[in-house]
């Protein structure tokens, strides 16, 4: 068959065919009596070898080596090509991404497309000081993808920047709010608790309803930032979680400040005492736990939280009827 007619039927062209002869990858078998290039059954076959192999990714030398060498391994070169495959599929990948974020944007002209590009380097700069200055600079008039800014604060370890980065999205309201909210559900505890923490400075309905589901979450970090969040907000959901952290010890004193937030008139500060004074009525509690409850009732105003306090001055535990004597004796120079 000639030249012609092989390029035709395997569909590779007449130069590539000769270009794979100037290698020694296909040489065809004979010659014509003009001397016009005659392949054979075999030779065709070893042309479909050959673009096959290419289909994988394999270097022209690699598929050389593969066809004549009988000694040659595939498993360590396909290896290599499964990871160069996926180096470039992650690279293509970021790069749709970025594309993404510009367009969401909608830059008036190539100026704002190139202001853009440089803030998305930026945000991950190995620089934190570049990093920081990204995330201030989105308040300004340049557009920002707000996908960019919670990426990065899902993945800031740098306290301040970290910060930089809340103060940005909680420009963003909802919409943040929503792409903030699959970070909650990460298999990563750090980044949990970076989503709750973003939501947390964030205003909004959304962000609110997020951090109520939160108080739901098994990771007693996120439930707990979302209770202390919720209760400056004066949101009541949040009282039976914060409880729960003066008992536990955990974040205790800012809890008892979010109960002194909640407990903003005379029927809700009493029933905060009352369940306060539960608590320490409980057997179950222990003697440390009934100290931080106790100093909690110093922040809750009303009869039924002094009540509590002049009866836990004659308390069996030494430290928690000092500790209410003290507190009776603050309130009383207060009032």
């Amino acid at each position: 068959m000639l030249i012609g007619e092989v390029a035709r039927r395997s569909g590779v062209s007449a130069r590539m065919l000769r270009h794979y002869e100037s290698l020694g990858l296909v040489r065809p078998s004979g010659r014509t009596g003009s001397g016009y290039r005659e392949y054979s059954g075999d030779d065709i076959r070893r042309i479909f070898h050959v673009e096959s192999l290419r289909s994988l990714g394999l270097s022209l030398r690699d598929i050389g080596r593969a066809l004549d060498d009988p000694g040659f391994a595939p498993t360590s070169l396909v290896g290599d090509l499964i990871a160069r495959t996926r180096e470039r599929i992650a690279a293509e990948t970021e790069l749709l991404t970025r594309l993404d974020r510009i367009r969401a944007v909608e830059p008036g002209d190539w100026e704002d497309v190139l202001q853009v590009v440089a803030l998305l380097q930026a945000l991950t700069s190995t620089s934190p000081d570049a990093r920081q200055r990204a995330a201030l600079s989105s308040a300004g008039d340049l557009p920002v993808p707000v996908e960019a800014l919670v990426d990065a604060a899902l993945t800031e370890t740098e306290p301040n920047v970290a910060g930089a980065l809340r103060w940005a999205l909680a420009r963003f309201g909802d919409r943040g709010a929503e792409l903030l909210a699959v970070g909650l559900d990460s298999p990563t505890a750090a980044v949990r608790e970076r989503a709750v923490r973003s939501l947390a400075e964030m205003p909004g309905a959304e962000a609110a309803a997020l951090l109520r589901a939160a108080l739901a979450s098994p990771d007693a970090v996120v439930r707990g930032q979302a209770a202390l969040a919720l209760g400056t907000r004066g949101t009541a959901e949040a009282v039976p979680t914060l409880v729960d952290m003066i008992v536990e010890g955990r974040n205790d004193t800012d809890a008892a400040d979010a109960l002194s937030v909640l407990a903003g008139d005379a029927v809700t500060a009493d029933g905060l005492a009352a369940r306060l004074v539960d608590r320490l009525a409980d057997p179950a509690t222990e003697a440390p736990a009934r100290g931080r409850l106790t100093q909690a009732l110093a922040g809750i105003p009303g009869p039924t939280a002094s009540d509590a306090l002049a009866a836990l001055s004659e308390d069996a535990d030494p430290a928690v009827a000092l500790t209410a004597t003290y507190l009776l004796r603050l309130r009383a120079s207060n009032d």
